[in-house]
């Protein structure tokens, strides 16, 4: 057996949450291994929707550019009835995040671009062929005891020691079975087929649901002239049946002139599920993506599920690594990230539920109540906008509570009596959910996202003053062991003014398109801590600002080791510089 090799994190598996994790990490200047058992990375299609989410932790990564050309924004999915009816419309046009709401793309391209952004980062390797085999685990480390076969069929065994391990593998993960925690949920027993083909014989974007009581089907239009189809199949076809080629071609008499002139990709059947383990972490090992939860593809929210546990759990463990915080700070990622996993699952199985009525009776009925019901523009703008999707919410984790400054736990309304509160036009908290990123202007960059102009970071935000005049030196001194960024938010008429006169630490903000002013007069918190995954950990009134303060810090187990907690925050700095 081969000596132990060292790093800070050992990922399972290099699939898109695998390689975004890895990325986040390195970034952040730690060292990780990826072990992936294949001897690749998969190269057919699978996830087809990106959303907007997403794209702003492809941002983070600095892959935006690398990434777009494989993608399609503006992914418009209609729901239509046996008759071809257009029964529902989902078009959301908002950009709050800085990126429309939906894309399609071709994942086994944007999970390579993911993994060649990889090379950037001389801390991170990823060893294809290594199957891990075992997991030794004691107070301080856990080890990967992987095997690999070299080329002439040697086995060899591989130790690979890290602080913390993270399983991305799968529904099948071995690092949740490790763990002993429950996989809850269901795998409803209908089985699809789904047909993938390049050269797309249609031509037309976008997506069409096919809510046919007869057969269900899926129809979706993919960049680099893919085209997809899923199919429901009955209880009583064999996969064999299913994917043989006739078989397949008369599924396809219906939507293409020629099925048997098609290039086929792959044919192939599967089993939607929707299960969440019961806890994400424990010990020093920790389950993302499949591995914490399975997302029936309805909402197209598997690859984006996966990606916001690798945003939320990154900067995480970069902050327990640099010696900032104690790993509590990790019990957090179960608690902020399972809700919402759960929330999608749901609504996924409920919206698969809706499409694939099979009795004539009830499939009329549910399209005479859709059609009546969008005669009302409020309803009909709710699905269009996507309403019905759960954003994010965190109501316990790394918060403060904007009325109590409860550390920990966060209300979703702001109940002071205050005037400022009174008088708002909404007291609906922004703590727990993601700050939006619309287009600034600063000294040395003009039209920017806000992300690009703050860093990648914690960032206190403040409207209209410089954060020195506002905090006390305590809460300085605390921001600067945090590593955090002060940002001045202004109109852009008073930019430059300020870029002269404030101090010099202060990033200045120009808020050129009036989207920063709207937010922060809509709501009584003119002064906002966001984390680096963006979310807003606390928002206050400027003299509340000590107190929240220290309630976030509380919350994150915040700690300043002598030995490491001066160096860290500087090592972020250069590390994200890089």
């Amino acid at each position: 057996m081969n000596t132990t090799e060292d790093c800070d994190v050992v990922i399972v598996g290099a699939g898109p949450v695998g390689l975004m994790l890895a990325n986040l990490l390195g970034m952040y200047g730690h060292s990780v291994t990826v072990l992936e058992a294949l001897d690749d990375l998969i190269d057919y299609p699978r996830g087809v929707g990106l959303d907007d989410e997403s794209f702003r932790t492809i941002q983070t990564v600095g892959l935006v550019d690398a990434v777009l050309p494989h993608t399609s924004p503006q992914h418009i999915m209609r729901l239509v009835n046996g008759a071809g009816k257009v029964i529902l419309v989902n078009n959301p046009q908002t950009d709050e995040f800085g990126w429309e709401r939906k894309h399609s793309f071709i994942q086994p391209e944007v999970d390579r671009t993911l993994y060649e952004g990889l090379s950037r980062h001389h801390n991170v390797q990823v060893l294809f062929g290594h199957r891990v085999e075992d997991v030794e685990e004691d107070a301080e480390s856990v080890t990967a005891i992987a095997e690999s076969v070299d080329a002439d069929g040697q086995v060899a065994l591989r130790r690979i020691r890290a602080r913390y391990l993270v399983g991305c593998e799968g529904g099948k993960s071995p690092t949740r079975k490790r763990l002993g925690v429950t996989f809850e949920g269901e795998s409803p027993s209908t089985r699809w087929l789904v047909v993938d083909v390049n050269n797309d014989p249609l031509g037309t974007p976008n997506v069409f649901l096919g809510a046919d009581p007869k057969r269900p089907y899926v129809s979706i239009g993919l960049p680099h002239a893919v085209r997809r189809w899923e199919f429901m199949l009955h209880d009583d076809e064999t996969e064999e049946q299913v994917t043989a080629p006739e078989f397949v071609d008369n599924l396809l008499a219906d939507h293409v002139p020629d099925p048997s002139s098609l290039d086929f990709i792959r044919r192939r059947v599967f089993t939607h599920h929707g299960r969440v383990a019961s806890n994400f972490r424990r010990g020093r090992q920790i389950v993302a993506g499949d591995a914490a939860h399975l997302m029936p593809v309805w909402m197209g929210q598997g690859w984006n599920s996966g990606v916001r546990d690798a945003t939320n759990l990154g900067w995480k463990l970069a902050t327990v690594l640099s010696g900032q915080a104690d790993d509590a700070l990790l019990d957090t990622y179960t608690s902020e990230r399972k809700e919402h996993a759960e929330a999608m699952v749901e609504l996924s199985m409920t919206f698969g539920r809706f499409i694939k009525i099979t009795n004539p009776v009830a499939a009329m009925t549910r399209d005479v109540t859709a059609r009546a019901l969008n005669i009302f523009p409020q309803v009909k703008n709710y699905f269009a906008d996507m309403r019905f999707k759960p954003m994010p919410r965190y109501h316990s984790g790394v918060l403060a509570d904007p009325t109590t400054k409860a550390s920990g736990r966060a209300s979703s309304r702001i109940t002071s009596r205050l005037i400022p509160v009174r008088t708002a036009n909404t007291t609906v908290s922004p703590v727990g959910v993601q700050f939006p990123q619309p287009r600034v202007n600063t000294r040395d960059a003009r039209n920017v996202l806000l992300d690009d102009a703050i860093g990648n970071w914690w960032s206190v935000l403040v409207w209209g003053n410089d954060p020195t005049d506002l905090l006390p030196q305590s809460s300085l001194d605390k921001l600067a062991a945090l590593g955090a960024r002060l940002v001045a938010v202004v109109p852009e008429t008073q930019r430059e003014w300020l870029e002269h006169s404030a101090d010099p630490r202060i990033q200045v903000v120009g808020d050129h398109t009036g989207r920063l002013k709207k937010w922060f007069d809509d709501r009584p918190t003119p002064l906002v801590f966001v984390r680096p995954d963006r979310f807003v950990a606390g928002a206050c009134l400027a003299q509340d600002a000590p107190a929240t303060l220290d309630a976030i810090l509380e919350a994150m187990h915040f700690t300043r080791r002598t030995d490491a907690s001066d160096e860290a925050p500087e090592r972020v700095r250069e590390a994200v510089a890089l």
